[in-house]
């Protein structure tokens, strides 16, 4: 090779959650690594995340808050390294940190400090880290790996494959994750915008009237979980926690199913032996249970047939399973993260590396592994980067 070629044991493509975390392991190690972006900054989604106090991990992170072709695929990396592990660093350089609900922990501060603590372990482990490296290009020889960039040409043993998904391009989001998975004969599962808004059209775009209204509910897509969590309004549709939630399983052309009142059997005021039946009482019973707008809203769009036992029946069946057909989803630009990517049938659960090319390693959300939302992200970067970091 030329000697402008810089010679390393690993290069890692991408400084975000868990190309760092990579780098930093497997540096730690004794390995040289370089550690490429093509960003001027590294971590950006870290600064973002948890309204840029950084949702770093969640204590009840386990193997069935993750979709994926191959629901099984996660377990080997979540069992090597678990919330408490993630948690022993953060608390190793003393950042102050407060769990919220459903186990999600956040920083007391800025995300900066989860960025600054990485940063600070890959430096423990002399990653040489190579900002505004462009245009990337990757070969494969008997000697492992070339990598020719606009800042200069790499050569390493090993190359781990940690560029993310196609979520938030603003912050330099790009598909050379599977570009790459490509070139070297790996399958792709299609990738899709997940935790995404949700937009309503035809006859349901008048819920926007409602924007801003939010409320406690359950939402279900495509077979997928339950979710109780808030949904919100939109000027556009549904987002929230719940439907976020959701939207990882929604595909189109199907509905969204939301139960406005879990667990409240809403009508069994109208339903006593002499009570009022009539569209004020409704609305009455309504607002005990969701707030005033939506009582409203509710009441009008989906009213009784009647005031019968059985029209109040269905009616009550209808707050509790009302089907929303959404239009489509606000995209890779909103959503917080990719689902699909480079397929796990190709890869070893214990290291992330490529069955039929050793040395290449794959991690991150530009896997085919998804978490809900509240932390579960953070932890498969944390997880699938420590598999991958530890064999190299």
């Amino acid at each position: 090779m030329p000697a402008a070629v810089r010679q390393f044991d690993v290069i890692v493509l991408g400084a975000g959650a868990a190309g760092l975390m990579c780098a930093a392991v497997a540096g730690q190690r004794g390995r040289r690594v370089a550690l490429l972006d093509h960003n001027a900054q590294p971590g950006r989604k870290i600064l973002i995340s948890g309204g840029g106090r950084c949702n770093f991990t969640n204590l009840h992170c386990g193997p069935g808050n993750f979709l994926s072709a191959n629901p099984h695929f996660c377990k080997s990396a979540l069992a090597l390294y678990q919330p408490r592990h993630f948690l022993e660093l953060v608390e190793r350089y003393g950042i102050r940190w407060h769990e919220k609900t459903l186990g999600q922990l956040f920083c007391d501060q800025s995300a900066h400090a989860i960025l600054n603590m990485l940063l600070a372990e890959c430096e423990r482990g002399g990653v040489e880290l190579v900002l505004n490296a462009r245009d990337i290009a990757v070969e494969r020889d008997a000697a492992g790996f070339g990598v020719a960039t606009s800042q200069g040409e790499f050569a390493g043993g090993a190359l781990v494959v940690a560029t993310g998904g196609l979520s938030i391009p603003k912050l330099g989001a790009t598909g050379l994750g599977y570009a790459l998975a490509r070139q070297f004969g790996l399958g792709v599962v299609e990738p899709r915008p997940a935790l995404v808004p949700l937009v309503l059209g035809g006859a349901e775009a008048q819920w926007t009237a409602l924007a801003g209204v939010s409320a406690d509910v359950v939402a279900q897509a495509g077979g997928g979980p339950r979710f109780r969590e808030k949904l919100l309004v939109t000027h556009r549709g549904l987002s929230g926690p719940a439907v976020l939630q959701a939207s990882s399983y929604w595909r189109a052309g199907e509905p969204l199913v939301v139960d406005f009142a879990p667990g409240a059997a809403v009508l069994e005021p109208l339903l006593r032996q002499g009570a009022r039946r009539d569209a004020a009482a409704l609305r009455q019973a309504l607002r005990e249970v969701v707030p005033q707008r939506l009582a409203g809203f509710l009441a009008e769009a989906g009213g009784p047939r009647g005031w019968s036992n059985a029209a109040l029946e269905a009616c009550e069946r209808g707050v509790h399973r009302w089907e929303f057909h959404p239009a489509g989803t606000e995209g890779f630009a909103k959503a917080e993260v990719t689902a699909g990517g480079v397929d796990t049938a190709g890869l070893q659960a214990r290291t992330m590396e490529a069955r039929a090319v050793p040395g290449l390693y794959f991690i991150g959300e530009t896997v085919d592994v998804t978490g809900h939302l509240g932390g579960f992200n953070f932890q498969w970067a944390w997880a699938s980067a420590t598999a991958a970091g530890r064999a190299v």
